[in-house]
């Protein structure tokens, strides 16, 4: 059985790798900053259904509401949608298109729904933005479980998706065995877009989540899969189905990638300018550090990070009990708390584990002299 998993790891990976390299090729010449808006489920492949309408009919009205938001607010941005209109597309077309465009975020929209068996399913409720990552929680495996099932539309979906089986448990080690190297940044987007969601489009908040979802494993960008909220709730399927409510979302999601968007044209602003200002910076500190080189080496260190807020929350909030060592920085203009200083990845691990039984989510980040790299 072991054998057989390696082999699928190993398949899995070089197709990552040969996403990454199509991608670093389209990159190659100067192109302008991509989103990829990828409307869930399509054609045949209806999603969550409700009783007046259905996952792929609100995702897509949102996605064009979101496209033309952007188009007004940025027309530098290019926008791209892998389907525009009632189509099925596999998991893998989605990401071969994400790709081929050269992206630089993918945003996959869905609605979330429970089992018909369960109790709250007339009144569950809230919004919650998902990062790749292992699921954590059987909630979170249930959801990626149901969205990478669409695979199962294909005929010869063991073969193309190189033995993954959107229903076994055994599958999800690759997510953990493979972590996307764009988790930072995309976790950035998703805690945006989750305080949006909550602000502007009014949901509750069911937190950020990370979770195997195949097509956010396989686009070489920044990724987040968004659960607008329940569509098995009537009162929530029928703000859903109508047009301010699905304008509501729409707005919550472009404010947060403007957010990012802005961010990161500073960022390649900075970049851009760095060789120059660092020939008038360097002066005399460069002489001081001649002399003590030690005084220059940057400071690593890890830090659990278990919580983000919009506003800064108090030491005496409940979610900060049980904790202990909790600090928070700044970003976006998000509070985000973490807990901790360790100098080794070892010893942030150690505390991971412990702060994981309150928080699931909980993730390990690194910061040089004070500063989230």
């Amino acid at each position: 059985m072991y054998r057989h998993l390696l082999t699928r790891i190993v398949l899995l990976c070089a197709a990552a790798a040969t996403a990454v390299g199509a991608r670093g090729a389209v990159h190659g010449a100067q192109n302008p900053f991509t989103i990829v808006i990828d409307p869930g489920h399509g054609g045949r492949d209806y999603g969550c259904v409700g009783k007046l309408t259905n996952e792929k009919t609100i995702v897509l009205d949102v996605a064009k509401r979101l496209g033309k938001i952007l188009e007004d607010e940025h027309p530098d941005i290019k926008r791209v949608y892998t389907r525009d209109d009632d189509r099925y597309l596999t998991l893998q077309q989605r990401a071969d298109a994400a790709n081929k465009a050269g992206g630089d975020l993918f945003v996959s929209i869905h609605v979330n729904s429970i089992d018909k068996r369960a109790r709250n399913r007339t009144t569950i409720h809230g919004a919650s933005v998902y990062t790749l990552g292992l699921h954590k929680s059987e909630n979170n495996l249930n959801v990626a479980m149901r969205e990478n099932a669409v695979m199962e539309l294909e005929q010869d979906y063991s073969a193309k998706y190189q033995g993954f089986d959107p229903n076994s448990t055994e599958s999800y080690i690759i997510f953990e065995l493979n972590q996307n190297s764009h988790v930072s940044n995309s976790l950035d987007l998703a805690s945006a877009m989750q305080d949006e969601l909550i602000s502007t489009a009014g949901r509750a908040d069911k937190n950020v989540r990370q979770a195997g979802f195949w097509v956010l494993w396989a686009v070489a960008m920044p990724s987040v899969l968004v659960e607008l909220d329940f569509i098995c709730n009537p009162s929530i399927e029928r703000f859903l189905n109508t047009k301010d409510g699905r304008q509501k979302c729409a707005r919550a999601l472009a404010n947060a990638i403007s957010g990012y968007y802005v961010h990161h044209r500073r960022a390649v602003s900075a970049r851009g300018s760095e060789p120059a200002s660092a020939g008038h910076k360097e002066g005399s500190a460069g002489e001081e550090n001649k002399e003590s080189p030690e005084l220059s080496a940057p400071v690593l260190t890890y830090h659990v990070q278990f919580l983000t807020s919009s506003r800064r929350l108090s030491e005496n909030d409940r979610r900060m009990k049980g904790v202990g060592d909790v600090d928070c920085y700044v970003e976006h203009k998000t509070y985000k708390y973490y807990s901790g200083t360790f100098s080794t990845l070892a010893e942030a691990k150690k505390r991971l584990a412990s702060v994981r039984k309150k928080h699931s989510e909980a993730f390990i980040i690194k910061m040089q002299d004070g500063k989230r790299i």
